[in-house]
């Protein structure tokens, strides 16, 4: 015999998963939106599996005039797509968000980061990076 599942709680769990994706609708909306890069660099985040680490590689970089970041030795236009040829000057490890977060913001001097919105999404992109972590999922930085 099936246990039945009491009908409020079916009416949460949909709630609940239209929630999720009206959210999730809402989340990729604002990914699209214009954000002016960062004339202190960008990182790029994944995770370490052996050691539970979120990692994050910081990558110096200019803004020319056009708004584009470029390597700062070549001045050339970095790629949007594929690896960066150029060497990473950081790598800052945690375990959680909050560690890396104060890792790089509160420890490093200077800060890596010039802008708020850079920050904002960078402890965003950690958080993600920490629950996929915590829930074996991959993860793809956004």
């Amino acid at each position: 015999m099936t246990p039945s599942v009491p009908e409020e709680n079916l009416t949460l769990s949909k709630l609940a998963q239209e929630l999720a994706r009206d959210l999730k609708a809402l989340d990729d909306k604002l990914s699209k939106r214009f954000i002016e890069l960062d004339p202190d660099g960008y990182f790029l985040i994944y995770l370490d599996r052996p050691t539970q680490l979120i990692c994050a590689k910081h990558f110096a970089n200019i803004i020319d005039d056009k708004g584009l970041a470029c390597d700062p030795e070549t001045g050339k236009p970095l790629p949007t797509k594929g690896k960066a040829q150029h060497t990473h000057t950081a790598v800052y490890t945690g375990r959680t968000a909050k560690e890396l977060c104060i890792k790089i913001f509160e420890e490093t001097q200077p800060c890596p980061i010039g802008y708020l919105d850079h920050a904002a999404y960078l402890g965003r992109e950690f958080l993600r990076a920490e629950i996929a972590l915590i829930n074996g999922e991959e993860y793809v930085q956004d």
